[in-house]
């Protein structure tokens, strides 16, 4: 490893860098696990120095950013989860490893924001043995041991910077029995999560699968993380091979993401023995009445008919019907004639927001393209649309009056 090495990085990280506003710390950030992602691919070591010297130097940097968004938060978390497999991957001596963690744990302590609170969790990962990692629990145990004791005596609250490092390093040494005797004293007010993982993850590490997932549903309670929980109980189920159980019991629960289509694309990731209508189904099905809502997604799943049915059965946004009416009129002219009809029999019913008469024009429009290219009879499809109008009072009067010349033959 070179005994000197100018990172690009350094001197944009000084202490108090940054002002207030979050643009740029967090583009800094960015640039900066480039740099060592790449020099990670040729001297892995020194990108692991290069990590501890980045990590060391970004709190003091940007202690005076606004972290109200959650923007430079997350950018920290992103950085602390890219950092820590480099550092703990890098083939270096104990002795360097032990000054790396040092400084890092230094940089904790010094952390008032708290910007890597995050790092605490990576603590055992980063010891990459286990006999540095009891080190750190022998170091850290006594601190922590004391503060709940004295909280459950006295009723206070307490805080350890150090708590998280210490409950991690303890799983990574293999200390399980102690370490759930040591969260047990944490829960002089309530149970929280944010330890008992580590208790859960020592069960499940032991192979007492069912106690760990008992262990963890015993976590819930007001504020508790219910997906995370949720997530971990589904993790041991597939560890231990019991995948239909954890399909079952924790498919929906386990999965949150942004959007309808993402959380399908998650679920069959991780089931991909099951058929993939069965999971759209069941994921529809969690949420009653809200089946309109996953037209897009059955659409952009290729499940079309499930589509239209869902698109019927409640509330869609007529819009995003007439949108792919008209994107599917030459590829799937039969789906893109059901979408324009269902998005007319929704506005007929009152769906929508703010729906004006273009967008029944374009409804229109769209549905007599798709007939056309699908080969239906032009007067048929009239007449489905006369009988949606006949069906719904007010807004099939709307219809009906913004159809009357394309219906009048």
């Amino acid at each position: 490893m070179p005994t000197t090495y100018k990172w690009q990085f350094a001197p944009r990280f000084r202490r108090n860098a940054f002002g207030w506003k979050s643009d740029a710390p967090i583009q800094r950030i960015k640039e900066a696990l480039s740099e060592i992602k790449a020099v990670a691919k040729k001297e892995p070591v020194l990108a692991a120095e290069g990590a501890v010297l980045f990590l060391k130097k970004l709190a003091p940097a940007i202690e005076q950013v606004d972290s109200s968004s959650g923007g430079i938060g997350s950018a920290v978390n992103r950085a602390i989860e890219t950092l820590v497999p480099i550092i703990a991957k890098a083939d270096v001596s104990r002795a360097v490893r032990e000054k790396w963690l040092e400084r890092l744990y230094e940089a904790l302590q010094e952390d008032d924001m708290p910007y890597l609170e995050y790092l605490g969790e990576f603590w055992g990962e980063l010891c990459a043995i286990p006999e540095i990692a009891a080190k750190w629990a022998d170091y850290l145990t006594p601190t922590v041991t004391t503060m709940w004791d004295h909280c459950a005596s006295s009723g206070e609250y307490g805080y350890f910077k150090g708590t998280s490092a210490c409950l991690s390093a303890m799983y990574a040494a293999g200390r399980h029995d102690e370490l759930l005797a040591l969260i047990a004293k944490s829960e002089y007010r309530h149970k929280s999560w944010h330890y008992r993982v580590w208790g859960a993850k020592a069960l499940a590490a032991a192979g007492k699968h069912a106690e760990a997932i008992r262990y963890a549903d015993e976590s819930k309670g007001l504020n508790a993380p219910l997906t995370a929980i949720a997530e971990f109980c589904e993790g041991v189920l597939l560890d231990a091979g019991f995948v239909d159980e954890a399909y079952s019991r924790y498919e929906v629960e386990a999965t949150y993401t942004t959007t309808n289509l993402a959380t399908f694309k998650a679920v069959v990731k991780k089931y991909p023995h099951m058929p993939r209508e069965t999971i759209f189904r069941d994921l529809v099905a969690s949420q009653p009445g809200q089946e309109g809502k996953w037209f897009a997604a059955a659409k952009d799943a290729g499940l079309f008919e499930l589509a239209i049915e869902l698109a019927n059965r409640s509330p869609s946004d007529p819009r995003t019907l007439i949108r792919a009416a008209r994107d599917f009129a030459a590829e799937r002219p039969e789906f893109a004639l059901a979408a324009g009809m269902s998005a007319l029999r929704g506005i007929a019913k009152g769906w929508g927001y703010e729906i004006t008469g273009v967008d029944v024009l374009d409804a229109y429009a769209a549905v007599m393209t798709a007939a056309g290219a699908a080969g239906v009879d032009e007067g048929v499809v009239k007449a489905d649309v006369r009988t949606i109008i006949a069906a719904s009072r007010g807004g099939g009067e709307f219809v009906g009056r913004v159809l009357a010349r394309q219906l009048a033959d």
